[in-house]
């Protein structure tokens, strides 16, 4: 598989607790050929240089040693075109859902456009919450046991990085699904989204549209809305001199 292209893919683990999963997770990324591991507010800090880490990387120390933490997962994804939250659970809310299938080649569409990828895995007992997957483009489940979804945190990098490996070595040998299509818009990342949506929650206030006392499902609804709709750069701009206009009717 082709370096740069698995150098577009960033594996964020959010909140991990167990240390030996982030030795896991390590060794699953460089068994398939990828790096990039980011770790968002683990709750042991500096986990990557625990010694159960290290153990359970089992050579992948090198992946470990690179990888980055951080206690801001808007600044993780920014810049990625793409954002899929892993997680089986439904919600009411947020991004639109799709299956890991659908997600890959998605994932390989975006790649060889150049555009960066970001895949978060949330904690290992609870998942990712409502205000992780409001930096996602979309929410990702695997297909399993409708009985019993639930699967370890490695292990479900670990098919993850498998799948999208395959995907992405068949695509580089010249199955190219974008050879009929249009080039990919100039999709807005998920930080300028979250940005653009606090910007429209102090315009609504400012006009009386939304009161802060009693917000009800304004902004969720609103926030569903825009993440269906894959916004482009120029749209939030557009959309940001709205929420200005309101502002100055304040």
């Amino acid at each position: 598989m082709n370096t740069e292209i698995s150098e577009l893919l960033r594996w964020v683990l959010v909140e991990t607790s167990h240390p030996g999963n982030v030795g896991s997770a390590a060794r699953a990324l460089k068994t398939m050929g990828f790096s990039d591991l980011r770790l968002i507010n683990p709750k042991v800090k500096g986990i990557a240089t625990n010694p159960d880490a290290i153990a359970l990387a089992s050579g992948a120390g090198d992946v470990l040693e690179k990888s980055i933490e951080s206690d801001s997962l808007s600044s993780t994804v920014e810049g990625c075109t793409l954002v899929l939250g892993l997680t089986s659970r439904d919600r009411e809310f947020g991004p639109p859902a799709i299956d890991w299938e659908s997600a890959r080649s998605l994932i390989g569409d975006t790649v060889q456009e150049g555009r960066k990828v970001a895949l978060l895995f949330g904690p290992e007992r609870t998942g990712l919450d409502n205000d992780h997957l409001a930096l996602c483009t979309h929410r990702v489940w695997l297909d399993a046991n409708p009985d019993y979804p639930s699967l370890n945190l490695a292990q479900a990098l670990m098919v993850c990085a498998y799948g999208l490996r395959e995907t992405l070595v068949r695509n580089a040998g010249g199955c190219n699904s974008l050879a009929n299509r249009e080039e990919m818009a100039d999709f807005a990342d998920p930080a300028a989204v979250a940005a653009m949506l606090d910007h429209w929650r102090e315009g609504l206030e400012a006009i009386g549209y939304l009161d802060p006392a009693n917000p009800k499902k304004l902004m969720p609804r609103i926030q569903a809305l825009f993440a269906r709709s894959r916004l482009h750069k120029e749209e939030i701009d557009l959309l940001r001199g709205i929420a200005k206009q309101m502002l100055l009717r304040k």
